[in-house]
């Protein structure tokens, strides 16, 4: 043979070992997938709050969240924290904060104790994160943790002013925290109380890219199948597929843009017997809302 054909030979070789390795390759990636498919659908995989996530998973899930933080907290301009703004925060944070976090000397609610993961211990995380990386968690919330976005209670002010206490608790002791807090008063569980609420963005057009996110800001998933949301599906409101074009809302007001923002800010006042509560939604809030339901046809 020469050596042409000796080429050729170790060239079809080559092309069967390809063909090989490849269909090789498709069969354990459709095993994976097959089994991964068998693995969820079968219940294998324990959801239990108690049964924790692996080493491994954990430390793949804490890289990406750390990441995903660092990466867009890099955007985010750090204003002059006083300690007027730490003494502000401090009651802001024992009315929403506390529950699961904890403070010197103080542990968790109920609630924060089985969550999983159990939220960090935040003296660790003002040594650890920069007050960027502080704030955008506070402002965004972190999806599958139970850490929930702030940023339709609290304007960007009052979060800094949040982050600016928590930046003090590595130095605070048990005895600090306890003093600071009955100078101060009891804290109160309505944020009303304890600041004024976030103002409204009334001279801002109508958003309805910020309206959808306020469907989440608000719980609205949780009750309405709403086309471009992801929720649980849970029908115990009607679904708000079409609503834009509806003549009424809740079958008793005209559908304008202006009912609907009354509606969303004030049911009980429009049907007394409505199973829809009053969510507090501010007037820019349920503009943006109304802005994003109205363009579901």
């Amino acid at each position: 043979m020469n050596n042409q054909g000796r080429q050729d030979s170790v060239q079809k070789i080559r092309k069967r070992i390809e063909i090989h390795v490849g269909l090789a390759i498709a069969a354990l990636v459709v095993a994976m997938g097959v089994g991964a498919a068998g693995f969820v659908y079968w219940g294998a995989y324990n959801v239990s709050a108690l049964q924790q996530h692996t080493e491994p998973v954990f430390t793949v899930l804490n890289l990406a969240l750390d990441r995903s933080i660092r990466q867009r907290a890099e955007e985010v301009e750090v204003p002059k924290l006083t300690p007027d703004m730490a003494e502000q925060g401090r009651r802001l944070y024992e009315s929403r904060c506390v529950q699961c976090h904890g403070a010197p000397g103080v542990g968790r609610d109920d609630v924060g104790k089985g969550l999983t993961p159990v939220p960090p211990n935040l003296a660790h995380t003002a040594k650890a994160k920069s007050a960027a990386e502080i704030f955008w968690p506070i402002k965004h919330g972190i999806k599958m943790t139970g850490m929930p976005s702030w940023q339709f209670k609290f304007n960007d002010e009052q979060i800094w002013a949040i982050v600016a206490f928590i930046t003090r608790l590595p130095e605070m002791s048990p005895a600090d925290y306890q003093t600071m807090s009955a100078s101060g008063g009891q804290p109160s569980r309505d944020v009303t109380t304890v600041s004024a609420p976030a103002p409204a963005r009334t001279a801002a057009l109508p958003d309805p890219e910020r309206g959808k996110l306020a469907l989440y800001g608000y719980a609205c998933i949780a009750c309405h199948r709403i086309p471009g949301t992801v929720g649980p599906h849970a029908d115990v409101g009607p679904p708000l597929k079409g609503i834009g074009e509806r003549r009424y809302i809740a079958g008793v007001l005209l559908n304008t843009f202006d009912n609907m923002v009354k509606w969303l800010r004030h049911p009980t006042e429009v049907d007394p017997l409505t199973a829809m509560p009053d969510l507090g939604v501010t007037e820019q809030d349920a503009m943006d809302m109304a802005a994003y339901l109205s363009s579901l046809e």
